[in-house]
């Protein structure tokens, strides 16, 4: 006898048949959530971007797309002309060759000027060094008269010309096979792939001293920012890291090591670093920190991605807290950016009411896993968010390293960067080098021939320290 179910029962059986449907599709939209991560809600790379979204509509009547060049409203900015000291050539003035002006046109001593660079013709100059010979009359003996050292320790490729191949390897992206293409087709010269390879072994040497003296300075320095990205070598798995030490008088300095973990900073560092160091939220980080002393600035770069990506689930609890903790956050960044403009106990207060609401809103996260991952994480290392509100110069972002990896990363992809030893020294040398000197307003072709002058001559090196020789 079949039995009848109430209207109640039906629709707990209902009810109980659905559920494990709607944890399914839950499940589903998380996974989906997880794989539409883009370099806007996650720390992957905006390489990796499969498609981009398009940009908003423009609203104003304004078109969406600006035309190339100068822009209205803004100065023109037109190139200086070359003083007179740089200038090498003055032909014969050109004078008036037209039909006769009349007598009311006179002659001025002044004139319309067209300034015209050009390469030389001949590029490279051939110094032919000797040294004489001389023999014994009693035995027959030849001896020559000693070269200079530094002659002999340049040998056939000189110190500019080294400068130029090290430059060529290191800031342009150039295998040994396009340098030598263009010192045949160009400078007229037959160089070998071997012999270039022996120049940028000159280079890294000479580059040595003022590597390890940034690398000695790291521990002493008030603020770095620390960052590592993958160094894949002939089936290795390496990384780079990046120490970078901010401002004008500061310095970038690369090193590519076996390891990622903490260890690789207590090396460099030591368990007795006192600055503060800025940072992404990565494990290693935070054991270096639970071991030492050190102060921690956490990226908001990355913590706002991060966010971001909350208000892209499917639960809408989950996506009404996201929105109000990037509420909040833009709060926070609004009172940091009026730090100059407002007096600085007034800013301080605004700047700690704004701290309170983030911290209020992360502690009141409801009770799912994504919301709640992030509550923990601010319950135990909180305090390392908001350290650039208290130490002037700090920056709130680790966007500085980051950038600096840029040219790297193309060196990588385009050179294949490194196949060993002494080819990571060369790299963690020159990229060094080239992220300094531009940080610091530095010629970097200049450094690396004053660095090979004075590796050929055994002289002092030249420093990128602002208290170095």
């Amino acid at each position: 006898m079949s039995r009848t179910f109430t209207e109640d029962e039906v629709r707990e059986l209902i009810e109980a048949a659905v559920a494990p449907l709607r944890a399914r599709i839950a499940e589903l939209e998380a996974e989906v959530a997880r794989l539409k991560k883009d370099s806007s809600t996650s720390s992957k790379p905006p390489s990796s971007d499969i498609v981009k979204p398009p940009r908003p509509p423009a609203t104003g009547g304004r078109r969406g797309k600006r035309r190339r060049g100068g822009q209205p409203g803004h100065r023109q900015h037109l190139r200086a002309s070359f003083p007179p000291e740089q200038v090498d050539h003055f032909p014969p003035i050109f004078e008036w060759s037209g039909e006769p002006l009349g007598p009311q046109w006179v002659a001025t001593d002044e004139f319309r000027t067209i300034q015209q660079v050009e390469l030389a013709e001949k590029l490279v100059e051939v110094t032919e060094y000797r040294a004489r010979l001389y023999r014994s009359r009693a035995t027959g003996e030849v001896i020559a008269a000693p070269f200079p050292e530094d002659v002999v320790r340049a040998g056939l490729i000189g110190p500019r010309l080294s400068a130029l191949i090290a430059y060529q390897k290191g800031a342009c992206h150039m295998s040994y096979t396009s340098i030598e293409k263009f010192f045949d087709d160009l400078l007229h010269l037959d160089i070998s792939r071997g012999q270039l390879a022996k120049v940028v072994q000159k280079g890294s040497a000479a580059l040595g001293p003022c590597y390890a003296q940034l690398q000695a300075a790291l521990p002493e320095q008030r603020t770095l920012n620390v960052d590592e990205t993958g160094h894949p070598e002939c089936g290795k798995k390496l990384w780079t890291w990046g120490f970078h030490a901010p401002g004008e008088e500061g310095f970038t300095w690369f090193r590519i090591d076996p390891s990622r973990s903490s260890e690789v900073l207590k090396e460099f560092l030591g368990e007795t670093f006192s600055g503060v160091l800025g940072c992404d939220y990565f494990s290693a980080y935070r054991k270096f920190l639970d071991e030492t002393d050190a102060v921690m600035q956490f990226c908001w770069a990355h913590l706002v991605r991060d966010v971001k990506f909350l208000t892209t689930l499917s639960d809408p609890v989950t996506r009404r807290f996201g929105v109000k903790l990037l509420a909040a956050i833009k709060v926070l960044f609004r009172t940091w950016h009026r730090r100059d403009a407002e007096p600085s106990e007034r800013w301080k207060r605004d700047a700690e009411r704004a701290r309170k609401q983030v911290l209020t809103v992360v502690r009141r996260a409801p009770s799912r896993s994504e919301a709640q991952n992030l509550a923990k994480r601010f319950r135990k290392y909180g305090e390392y968010y908001f350290t650039f509100l208290k130490v002037p110069g700090v920056e709130p972002t680790n966007n500085a390293m980051e950038r600096g990896f840029r040219h790297l990363v193309i060196d990588r992809k385009v050179t294949q960067a490194a196949r060993g030893e002494p080819g990571r020294r060369w790299c963690e040398r020159i990229w060094t080098a080239l992220a300094t000197c531009a940080q610091q307003g530095r010629s970097a072709f200049q450094f690396i021939c004053q660095s090979l002058a004075a590796y050929f001559a055994h002289h002092s090196f030249p420093s990128l320290l602002p208290q170095g020789p």
